[in-house]
């Protein structure tokens, strides 16, 4: 235990650890001044992404697809439920779903009873996440429509002074983001001198962080397409409020903006869905579509179409495309060194479609709380890779935490006119006689062939995992064939598995979404013995 501490502390920086000091220690006392007056527009505010319904009743909300009925004012901090799903009921993000009067009313009455029953300073709300997001929802409320209600405005400086004096420099990543983002909002919105110090520190956090969490290639650099897609929502907001309240029309959120745009559709199945590659599921990002819609109606024009083969190599992501089979090939690293919180071990591993038809999958997140359920979803296992004597390849544990990592090897690049992929991961060399798990992805005309190699010494345990979408039903096993069939009978693929290794279907479970489970089946091969040792699988599209 005191080896996988050591292996998890040793990458945080100095200031994070100064930070968590003092954050825990230092609990700043609530500003009550009047609050500043609010700016004018100078510009209308451009429609943004919309939310579902979550405020469903006086008593009742739905969040992470879980509705529940309240009882307030214990609800807004009760320890019986989970801790995300109290955090999404402090956000409000449910202000910005599409309302008629009697919903508006609704929602002013939700809002007055948070100000009323949340004291400044005192639980889950005032943490500087949600805190951070609850600040945005308002601001954005009120920017669409929603009059300026003096209570309301006044509870929003106190919340943004707080905020000021607890930002999650222990944290950093997209925590950091948000509470610059709400700086920013809030320096907007409200006027004078206390607004502007709000903005000022805003932007300059925002513009270093982008700095840091901005790759090259476009692509955010906890390597989640999710909060990539969170983060490229959050740019849109910002380019949308420099525009509506600045004096010059040039803002510092256009290029980054555009270079998300870019990446993102690459990270995209056919069907529009983000590919599910370390904490990632449905309905917590806004889809690709409405992001690019959003875009364009700020004037922010994307790249339209992601070309067939697609290699961003600082993000560590490959899109390999020929035919009507589609593959997206892992090889990043598990995110910052200092701030692996959002990463699986999931080293390697690829998702494919066959059409608009998702074959493989890797099997997605439906809760953040520490257990077993999240610790199989971040693991090897729940991936389509290898895992080499039953261990993760990098040793993911409690909700957030990695300590020793894979690092990749990438071998081949692909080209436009050759869509393979070669790469290696060390993170099996902790294990008795130091296996290297080397994998080749080569698509031609329709057919992928993947080639696993594993070097090292000593007799191991290898198994391969192939998650099937729910939608597709594997048949029997004959002569080491496999066919892949759509839920209407369609053939999509045939697979020829390696001769070598025993097979077998299992049924499992995926996950694309919080508090969703849905049934689905692996194919699952093994085989023990000494190293070096090889797997090909065919893949063939149409079956």
């Amino acid at each position: 235990m005191w080896s996988t501490y050591f292996h998890t502390l040793r990458h945080l920086r100095p200031g994070q650890i100064l930070g968590r000091v003092v954050h825990r220690l230092h609990r700043p006392r609530p500003d009550a001044r009047p609050a500043p007056p609010v700016r004018a527009l100078r510009r209308p505010w451009v429609v943004a992404c919309g939310r579902a319904a979550s405020l469903l009743g006086p008593d009742e909300a739905c969040f992470l697809n879980q509705r529940r009925t309240l009882a307030f004012p214990q609800a807004w901090n009760d320890a019986t439920v989970p801790k995300l799903w109290l955090y999404n009921l402090h956000y409000f993000e449910g202000l910005l779903a599409p309302a008629d009067e009697a919903q508006r009313t609704l929602h002013r009455a939700w809002v007055q009873r948070w100000i009323d029953q949340n004291p400044p300073g005192h639980g889950n709300g005032w943490e500087p996440y949600p805190l951070s997001l609850r600040i945005v929802s308002w601001i954005k409320w009120m920017l669409a429509g929603e009059p300026a209600d003096p209570v309301v405005l006044q509870s929003l400086a106190v919340q943004v002074r707080y905020l000021r004096q607890r930002l999650e420099t222990h944290l950093l990543g997209n925590h950091l983001f948000e509470n610059a983002k709400a700086l920013v909002f809030a320096g907007h919105f409200f006027d004078g001198e206390e607004a502007e110090s709000w903005r000022r520190k805003g932007e300059a956090i925002l513009a270093e962080q982008l700095q840091e969490q901005l790759l090259p290639d476009g692509g955010h650099f906890e390597r989640s397409p999710m909060y990539h897609a969170l983060l490229l929502e959050g740019l849109l907001d910002l380019h949308n409020l420099h525009v509506a309240f600045a004096t010059d029309s040039a803002t510092p959120w256009r290029k980054p903006a555009l270079r998300m745009l870019d990446w993102l559709p690459r990270l995209c199945h056919p069907d529009g869905g983000l590919a599910f590659f370390n904490d990632a599921a449905f309905g917590i990002a806004s889809d690709w579509s409405d992001l690019r819609t959003y875009a364009e109606r700020l004037g922010l024009t994307p790249t339209p179409v992601p070309l067939p083969v697609a290699w961003l190599g600082e993000s560590g992501y490959a899109r390999l495309q020929s035919g009507t089979m589609l593959v997206l090939a892992d090889v990043a690293p598990v995110g910052p060194d200092y701030l692996p919180g959002h990463a699986h071990a999931d080293s390697l591993s690829f998702e494919c479609s066959v059409g608009t038809q998702r074959l493989f999958v890797n099997s997605g997140t439906s809760t953040y709380e520490i257990g077993r359920l999240r610790q199989w979803q971040r693991g090897t296992s729940a991936h389509n890779t290898l895992a080499i004597d039953g261990a993760d390849s990098s040793e993911v544990w409690a909700g957030f935490r990695v300590a020793r990592r894979a690092r990749v090897r990438v071998v081949e690049r692909p080209e436009s006119d050759k869509p393979c992929l070669t790469a290696s991961h060390d993170g099996y060399r902790r294990l008795r006689g130091s296996p290297v798990h080397q994998r080749r992805w080569c698509l031609s005309e329709g057919r992928l062939e993947l080639h696993d190699r594993v070097d090292g010494h000593g007799d191991h345990r290898v198994e391969c995992f192939f998650h099937l979408h729910p939608e597709v039903q594997a048949g029997a096993i004959e002569g080491n064939v496999l066919l892949l069939s759509g839920s209407d009978g369609r053939g999509l693929a045939r697979l020829t598995l390696d001769a070598s290794f025993e097979w077998a279907v299992r049924d499992g479970h995926w996950y694309p979404g919080f508090g969703i489970q849905t049934r689905n089946q692996h194919v699952y091969g093994w085989r023990r013995g000494p190293l070096p040792m090889h797997c090909t699988v065919a893949v063939d599209a149409g079956g």
